[in-house]
């Protein structure tokens, strides 16, 4: 499991997925996976997850002054998803 440590220009990420879905499979294994490792490296962040039937999976990453940002996860494994996170992260 790779570190992730967010910045001050990161303010928000939102998990968009479907509970049952084929495609959201990934985007769950990382929430088991995932998500504790990164809430502990960053307890005061704000780590949204938000369960929609049939959605496309996405991560949304908001930063300052309002800026916001959208990938699509479907169909992606855990360590994708995580690569996504850390490359939203690096983005300012």
């Amino acid at each position: 499991m790779a570190t992730v440590k967010f910045g001050k220009h990161l303010k928000e990420l939102r998990i968009l997925l479907c509970q049952t879905s084929k495609s959201s499979q990934g985007v769950r294994d990382f929430i088991e996976q995932q998500y504790v490792p990164l809430k502990k490296n960053n307890p005061r962040f704000p780590v949204l997850i938000r369960e929609c039937s049939s959605i496309e999976p996405k991560l949304y990453a908001r930063y300052e002054y309002g800026v916001e940002r959208c990938m699509p996860l479907s169909n992606l494994k855990s360590e994708e998803i995580l690569g996504r996170v850390q490359e939203l992260a690096s983005q300012k």
